[in-house]
């Protein structure tokens, strides 16, 4: 797979029918190793390993309902009480991230109501601070370490 702009971290991987698996420590099961997968597990392994998000707190791929649509998020950190705070949207590093990719990001926090917003390739990140008074966000140069 592709080299990211994330660290790198000891995956377990293995191949089952000509494809090739990666362990999710999230989920405890093996996933298929897509781009997309291969970058949702660096940024969750980011997030617990730089950032010291506990890993009890991260949920990948959980599904929520918008106008009738099921739709996945990517990765939800909670805080302590259980509330989304961050959403995290990860894309195959060859996406490039558009208007498109911050609208999707956007409608999913319209049904949480988390406090920052992460859009990733792997390769680019872009974070952000919502600021629900003003009704708009603020871009970061960093996420947040965990302080909850």
């Amino acid at each position: 797979m592709q080299a990211l702009n994330l660290p790198s971290y000891d995956f377990k991987l293995k191949s089952n029918e000509n494809k090739t698996l990666i362990f999710d420590n999230f989920r405890k099961k093996y996933m298929v190793l897509t781009p997309e997968e291969w970058v949702r597990q660096h940024f969750a392994q980011f997030l617990v390993n730089q950032k010291g998000y506990p890993i009890s707190l991260i949920a990948l791929e959980k599904q929520l309902t918008i106008n009738g649509l099921k739709k996945r998020t990517d990765i939800v950190v909670h805080n302590t009480e259980g509330l989304p705070e961050i959403i995290v949207e990860c894309k195959a590093p060859h996406i490039v991230i558009g208007q498109d990719t911050f609208d999707q990001i956007a409608r999913y926090n319209l049904k949480l109501n988390a406090n920052y917003l992460i859009v990733t390739n792997g390769l680019e990140h872009y974070f952000c601070k919502m600021d629900t008074k003003n009704e708009s966000y603020v871009f970061l140069k960093d996420i947040p370490n965990y302080e909850f």
